[in-house]
């Protein structure tokens, strides 16, 4: 984690910067606490990636076989489930889609887009994350009541509200400013990697977006493996690391002011 304080900006896709990074102060000390702050900015983020694989990852094998974040390929799965006559699969791909869209213009609604002016964690990015901390700890109760075994009508509402839950997760971020940046849908930050390095750019260059790679396989495997050993605790994982970043971002932000 020492490279929060090393690293500047490492998510960003493009070199130009965003309206919140235009109009701060210049200097070599506002410099310095930029630094600081894009640093912690971006291990958070990878947080908030490993957030996203263990929601989907158990939203697939444990909550009726639907993604929670990836809806492409939630549009793969309802197509297939029409040809297929899968009703309960259509119920759970679907309502999934439209739980995220929701999720999607509740998180925008709340942190809009980045301003002119912004610091690096704007207070609205806070207040998005804590409605999706909501959400997804009413998904937790539902699953420690259950025993961690919900019956059919169950499952499809936890899995509403973990898609709701990271569909705010994808629109807040958004508030950021930083081109290309996202903690679930990763396919275009996977191909932007994959592009520069064909276009002869070197790791060190592409290292952060590789490590919100990393934080989603790293959450995905985690979540499937609790789901092995520990099922009733596969809540935690989620709801832990989310206050965890929640924590961190209002203590940090209240001592930088």
């Amino acid at each position: 984690m020492r490279e929060w304080a090393t690293v500047p900006g490492p998510v960003a896709t493009s070199s130009s910067p965003s309206p919140a990074q235009e109009d701060r102060p210049a200097g070599p000390a506002a410099a310095a606490r930029r630094d600081m702050s894009t640093g912690l900015r971006h291990g958070l983020v990878v947080v908030l990636a490993v957030v996203s694989g263990a929601t989907d990852a158990i939203g697939l094998i444990a909550l009726g076989g639907a993604f929670t974040s990836v809806m492409t390929g939630n549009l793969v799965i309802l197509g297939v489930s029409a040809s297929t006559a899968d009703g309960a699969l259509a119920i759970a791909s679907g309502g999934a889609i439209v739980a995220f869209c929701i999720g999607a213009y509740l998180g925008a609604r709340i942190a809009g887009g980045a301003r002119s002016g912004d610091p690096v964690w704007p207070r609205p990015v806070t207040v998005g994350l804590v409605v999706e901390l909501v959400l997804l700890t009413g998904y937790a109760v539902g699953w420690w009541v259950s025993g961690g075994e919900p019956g059919p009508v169950l499952t499809q509402v936890l899995l509403f509200a973990m898609a709701g839950a990271l569909g705010v997760q994808s629109s807040t971020v958004q508030r950021f400013g930083v081109s290309g940046l996202s903690t679930t849908y990763l396919t275009g930050t996977l191909t932007t990697v994959v592009m520069k390095l064909a276009g002869g750019t070197g790791l060190r260059e592409v290292q952060g977006s590789l490590q919100i790679l990393f934080g989603l396989v790293a959450g995905a495997a985690a979540g499937a493996g609790l789901l092995e050993v520990a099922p009733v605790l596969a809540p935690v994982l989620q709801v832990g690391c989310l206050a965890g970043v929640l924590a961190v971002a209002v203590v940090v932000t209240r001592r930088l002011r």
